[in-house]
């Protein structure tokens, strides 16, 4: 109780801290709010689904609406490295606009390629201006692996000529956080796999400061705002876990909150797609689900609304938002297999141990050997 309160007065300083800074946007929150037609009760729905998504407790959700007010005062900085644009398209594309978007439209957003209308000398004047404005109080985002072979020539970006290597290393001197958003920016994402020619590599492996890894191809719209209110709120970085991920978003296993977990306890798993175990919603291990070695929230915050995830939709998890999950995942539609769930080759000394743990926590044994009535295809 006196840990929550220390951090509620310290909440609740920082966002007066924030309040001594001009507001950026000529339309308020709450403004824009009533001009889409969102209810201040939508609003404090809102508040208290993100104050527990945070792992806070309820009252804490005056904090939220506080800094989702504030938001405006904080200035972003969002640069593209070698990535495909998903994750910005997963956070800006909506029909309604539901909260979360219309939060990320709120913040004072300084320099976002996709985003701004500037373009040649005119953005990297933005950038630079920005950069020097906000020294020591920007919350720097990064989207895309970093290519660092041959200095970086692989990514050469704008006008100027400036590689992409540079450009972070400039950005991040004088960033109050850094925020890798997506498993490219966080660990080098597909850009990273065997062979890696370009010398693709995550955002922490090139700066000189703690990043938040936000992992996931792409990540939920919800980790990316919820991070965003967290730094607001404490001017800090939250808990993170041995791959600097937050631990509100990323403690769990897939696996542990799937919709589908019971048929696998049941022993009930889909042996190809378009059987009818998948008509029935059996559970996606043997086709390849990556589910039980993989940390995310997918199945609680889900994509779009809230609507979906792939394991819903109908596929196994890929295991995206973990290191290498390109070469340590593949094939994507086949189970890592029999070794690695008995933890005895190299795969699994290494996969069950760091990501899984020891071996595979809370796999009733009459499930694994159900999932091994059958010889599984290597």
């Amino acid at each position: 109780m006196d840990t929550h309160a220390a951090l509620y007065k310290q909440g609740q300083e920082r966002l007066d801290y924030l309040r001594q800074f001009a507001q950026r946007q000529p339309l308020t929150l709450q403004q824009k709010m009533a001009d889409l037609g969102i209810s201040r009760r939508d609003f404090i729905k809102w508040t208290a689904s993100v104050t527990a998504m945070l792992a806070l407790p309820l009252p804490f959700s005056n904090l939220v609406a506080q800094a989702a007010e504030l938001a405006d005062r904080v200035p972003l900085i969002w640069l593209h490295m070698a990535e495909c644009t998903g994750c910005s398209e997963s956070l800006i594309r909506t029909d309604s606009p539901n909260l979360d978007t219309l939060i990320f439209d709120h913040i004072s957003l300084e320099y976002h390629e996709t985003l701004m209308a500037a373009s040649g000398w005119q953005a990297e004047e933005n950038l630079e201006h920005a950069l020097e404005t906000y020294k020591g109080r920007y919350l720097l985002a990064v989207e895309g692996a970093v290519p660092t072979a041959n200095n970086g020539a692989f990514l050469t970006v704008g006008c100027k000529g400036h590689t992409g290597l540079h450009i972070v290393k400039e950005a991040a001197k004088n960033a109050a956080a850094i925020v890798s958003v997506g498993t490219c920016a966080a660990f080098g994402g597909v850009q990273a796999a065997s062979p890696n020619p370009t010398g693709a590599k995550g955002i922490h492996e090139v700066v000189d400061k703690t990043v938040i890894n936000l992992g996931g191809c792409p990540p939920s719209e919800k980790n990316i705002v919820g991070t965003l209110m967290y730094f607001i709120m404490f001017g800090k970085l939250p808990a993170l876990d041995m791959f600097n991920r937050p631990k509100w978003a990323y403690g769990a296993r897939v696996h542990d909150n799937c919709e589908r977990r019971g048929r696998f306890d049941a022993g009930e798993f889909v042996e190809e797609f378009g059987d009818e175990g998948a008509k029935e919603g059996y559970c996606l291990y043997k086709v390849g689900c990556k589910g039980p070695y993989t940390y995310n929230n997918c199945p609680t915050e889900r994509f779009n609304h809230h609507t979906s995830w792939p394991v819903l939709a109908g596929h196994g998890c890929m295991g995206c938002s973990e290191q290498n999950f390109w070469d340590d995942m593949a094939d994507f539609e086949k189970p890592l297999g029999r070794q690695l769930l008995h933890g005895i080759d190299a795969t699994a000394d290494t996969v069950g141990a760091v990501i899984l743990g020891a071996t595979v926590v809370g796999i009733g044994a009459h499930a694994v050997a159900s999932v091994f009535a059958k010889p599984l295809e290597d």
